[in-house]
């Protein structure tokens, strides 16, 4: 989308989803999820709304939505605790037609990248798996062979993927790093919507609780560290739909410096906000009555999916490394203009 009216549209659908999670989602949702639950009502929901297929091309059935626009999806999303997999079934969609092959119609399409567990892999209809090289295969869910993942922070259903079938179809991606890069950028999109979420709930609590006969947000101490923190969550947000035009502007492989650094600004943010929303809080933010440990559980968990920020910083230092000296700030310029190198 671009210009005044992509703009008004992309609001419409920002404001849908938006509503949509307000009134079907919440924290009795997100619990439901860490048991195993699958939200199949809201499924329903936002397969009307024809998001699952939104990345797709329009020719393979889909919206042909771009990626800055799928980040503002995803960043509601975050908001929200991500209460199920849409992030990654948008992206699998994306990826399959990037590799030219059509995706099903209907039915959640699980997301398996190479060492990745596999959000709700259980419960996919088909499974769009990526390999390192950048090969692309469909499976039907109902063949593949799962292992349960154990351990994730966030408590969200995961897989690992044990063994596949004969997949339906294959294709291959562009480029290797596709795939990898869509996986960094819904993460770091989702944790700059979790901490949006964290920080206002942070900012509420400070006016309510009081302390020494005011509220706490009244003492100039804790009013810097939430301004930390509001600085890192704005921080997340600009890097993720920095990255998301970049990806629209030069394609997603050629997309990995900004994706990169999104997911470096959006895990240094998960880090250092999640730290100050919980002091605001103190002891009672971690009680399982309480729902901020919903979004920052969420949070550090995704800070570590797609590679973690001394994964992609070392990335972005290499390739810098390779490029030489003198071609760094050309470079650095040449990305507002559409192009680039690294």
């Amino acid at each position: 989308m671009a210009g005044d009216a992509d703009e008004g549209l992309r609001g419409i659908l920002i404001e849908q989803v938006d509503r949509l999670l307000a009134d079907s989602a919440g924290p009795a949702v997100l619990r439901a999820a860490e048991r195993g639950e699958w939200p199949e009502t809201l499924w329903a929901e936002v397969e009307a709304l024809g998001l699952p297929l939104a990345l797709a091309p329009e020719a393979m059935g889909g919206a042909g939505l771009g990626w800055e626009d799928a980040v503002a999806v995803w960043q509601v999303l975050g908001r929200h605790g991500a209460p199920l997999p849409l992030a990654h079934g948008m992206a699998a969609a994306a990826l399959l037609g990037l590799a030219g092959i059509e995706p099903p119609p209907a039915g959640f399409i699980a997301l398996a990248l190479p060492g990745e567990a596999v959000a709700w892999g259980r419960r996919a209809g088909h499974v769009a798996a990526v390999d390192e090289g950048g090969q692309v295969a469909l499976h039907d869910g109902a063949g593949v062979e799962w292992r349960r993942a154990e351990g994730a922070i966030s408590r969200e259903p995961a897989d690992r993927t044990a063994a596949f079938g004969t997949p339906l179809r294959t294709g291959r991606l562009p480029g290797a790093e596709a795939a990898r890069n869509a996986g960094a950028l819904l993460h770091a999109a989702l944790i700059a919507g979790a901490l949006e979420a964290a920080l206002d709930m942070a900012v509420e609590y400070a006016t309510v609780r009081k302390q020494f006969g005011r509220p706490i947000g009244a003492f100039q101490a804790v009013q810097q560290q939430l301004a930390v923190c509001a600085s890192e969550a704005a921080a997340a947000a600009v890097a993720a739909a920095a990255a998301g035009r970049a990806a629209d502007r030069r394609g997603l492989e050629d997309a990995g410096f900004e994706i990169g650094s999104a997911k470096v600004v959006a895990g240094e943010a998960a880090g250092t906000g999640g730290s100050i929303v919980h002091q605001v809080f103190a002891a009672i933010g971690f009680t399982d009555d309480h729902p901020l440990h919903l979004f920052t559980r969420r949070m550090w968990s995704w800070r570590d999916a797609a590679g973690a920020e001394r994964v992609w910083a070392r990335r972005i230092g290499e390739a810098a490394l390779a490029r030489g000296g003198d071609a760094l700030w050309p470079d650095l310029t040449a990305r507002n203009e559409g192009r680039g190198n690294a």
